[in-house]
């Protein structure tokens, strides 16, 4: 157990808290069961250490572990909580906990049996945390963390802190507020990087965009490889498409989805693909958007596919199409707080009521000329002017 608490105070040393991530100060910290899920990379373990050097001036009121440790191979998370329990630790902070078997059962478990302690768990795959959230609904409180923004992206490497802003002010008062960013930075170039290297706050970490894109390339293998395989009954050739079926997605332009298409290229069915599709939706690789139309969206096929975000998809391929990236890109940041749908004109619908084109500077309304509530997002410009909108300061809505 000693190893555990060695672990414990060198990751605690190693972090900094210069800065906090959006999600920080929405989390109501003094729940007793709380879950943090996420994409793999987004930040998740350094969120809840910095909590700790934050909020506890006496460490050893809390407790940090990985349940991946191998400590873990010999001994149970009972042992140590009652061994933490009893030596007056009153939090504990649980990291990628899809690594242990019957996590839910045992954090179940903890929540029932040692009253007033406190437990924060995380878990990088989406796929387990979401499957086991029924069964810990009446306990727990669940957050979501997502990627950088551009906004946050500029300030966790020192460039500039904005506040953020709401979809609404964007849309009504785009030129004032792009105008007041601009006119303290260069807005395009850092743009152009944040698409490419922005999104993961890993970044700090890495030091050229090749290392960066390998980095991601090693998440998206250990989540195709080891976290689908923990909670679905499938064979290797299949996830061996999974993999092929991004590089695919990733080389094309912006995704309305073809079926039979896809289903040839893989050497697939088309139920074995629309499988691949969800389950990479789930672990937050893929983004599958659905029509604008009633009616449950489980009962048919997605109307297009984004990736999860621009970096993994240029990570993916070279080059990757610009017009999914601008369009990953936009689905990232609204996503957040928003929902999004495929709509039957235009690019992008959010919360069934703005439709979106999304483009280059020279993009045009014709596509949905005279539809109310309809805008184009444009990249490589700084101010918009009317309903067209520099499609960077999307990124400043988190």
């Amino acid at each position: 157990m000693e190893t555990l608490f060695l672990a414990y105070n060198r990751r605690l040393e190693a972090t900094n808290c210069n800065y906090v991530r959006y999600l920080y100060p929405s989390i109501d910290w003094n729940e007793p069961l709380i879950g943090i899920k996420g994409a793999r990379g987004v930040g998740k373990t350094t969120m809840l250490l910095q909590h700790i050097k934050l909020a506890f001036p006496n460490r050893n009121n809390a407790f940090y572990v990985s349940l991946d440790n191998i400590w873990f191979s010999g001994h149970k998370l009972l042992e140590l909580i009652e061994y933490l329990y009893t030596h007056g630790v009153t939090h504990v902070f649980l990291d990628e906990v899809h690594r242990y078997p019957n996590w839910v059962r045992e954090i179940k478990n903890i929540y029932d049996s040692y009253p007033g302690l406190h437990v924060v768990f995380t878990g990088s795959s989406l796929l387990e945390i979401d499957n086991a959230k029924a069964d810990l609904s009446r306990r727990l409180r669940m957050y979501h963390l997502e990627g950088l923004s551009f906004r946050e992206y500029l300030a966790i490497n020192g460039i500039a802190d904005f506040k953020p802003v709401t979809l609404e002010e964007i849309l009504t008062n785009h030129q004032q507020i792009a105008s007041e960013i601009a006119g303290k930075l260069k807005v395009i170039p850092l743009f152009e990087k944040y698409i490419l290297q922005g999104y993961y706050p890993f970044l700090l970490e890495t030091s050229s965009l090749e290392s960066y894109n390998e980095r991601i390339q090693q998440v998206t293998s250990t989540i195709i490889e080891n976290d689908i395989p923990a909670v679905e009954t499938i064979e290797y050739e299949t996830l061996r498409k999974a993999k092929r079926l991004l590089i695919l997605l990733a080389q094309m332009t912006p995704f309305t989805l073809n079926v039979s298409s896809l289903c040839e290229a893989l050497a697939t069915t088309r139920n074995q693909l629309i499988r691949l599709l969800a389950l990479l939706h789930r672990s937050a690789l893929l983004r599958l958007l659905y029509s604008d139309s009633k009616g449950l969206k489980a009962l048919g096929k997605p109307g297009k596919v984004l990736f999860n975000n621009s970096n993994l998809m240029q990570a993916l391929a070279h080059p990757a199409d610009v017009g999914t990236m601008r369009e990953s890109f936009f689905a990232a940041m609204l996503s957040q707080s928003h929902s999004i749908q495929y709509p039957k004109q235009g690019d992008l619908l959010v919360d069934h009521k703005y439709l979106f084109e999304i483009g280059g500077k020279g993009k045009k309304f014709t596509q949905i000329k005279d539809i109310p509530d309809s805008f184009v997002a444009a990249d490589e410009i700084e101010i918009g002017f009317g309903n067209k909108i520099p499609l960077w300061l999307f990124g400043m809505m988190y």
